[in-house]
């Protein structure tokens, strides 16, 4: 069982910047790849971002790259997602997971956080 914390949400301004973070508890962190999701009133949940077990394999969302990079320390078992130039359209509950590869489907991932809020104000 992995536990996974999400942490670092709140409201902020569009152009802003906000970093999320993720602590995980239970089995090896690092052995597993970490992903970021984000769920919009009335949308589905959507891919962000994910890592592999280094921080060498990233991939994103076409709508974040450039903007939000995910990252991961494995001393502290920790993820984040620093997010620039924040959009009004980023307004969403943004979860945390844990699987086997940095896939952009959530079915690759077999643990999730119970999400924080993120809103941006235009």
């Amino acid at each position: 069982q992995v536990q996974l914390v999400e942490s670092g949400g709140g409201l902020v301004q569009a152009g802003n910047s906000l970093r999320l973070s993720c602590a995980a508890s239970g089995r090896a962190f690092s052995s597993h790849a970490m992903g970021w999701f984000r769920q919009a009133p009335g949308k589905e949940r959507e891919f962000v971002a994910a890592i592999g077990w280094s921080n060498i394999n990233t991939r994103y969302a076409d709508s974040v790259k450039g903007r939000f990079t995910i990252s991961r320390d494995n001393v502290k078992s920790t993820v984040y997602l620093q997010m620039n130039s924040l959009k009004p359209e980023a307004t969403a509950v943004y979860y945390c997971a844990a699987g086997k590869v940095a896939a952009s489907t959530e079915n690759a991932y077999d643990y999730w956080g119970q999400g924080t809020q993120v809103s941006v104000s235009s």
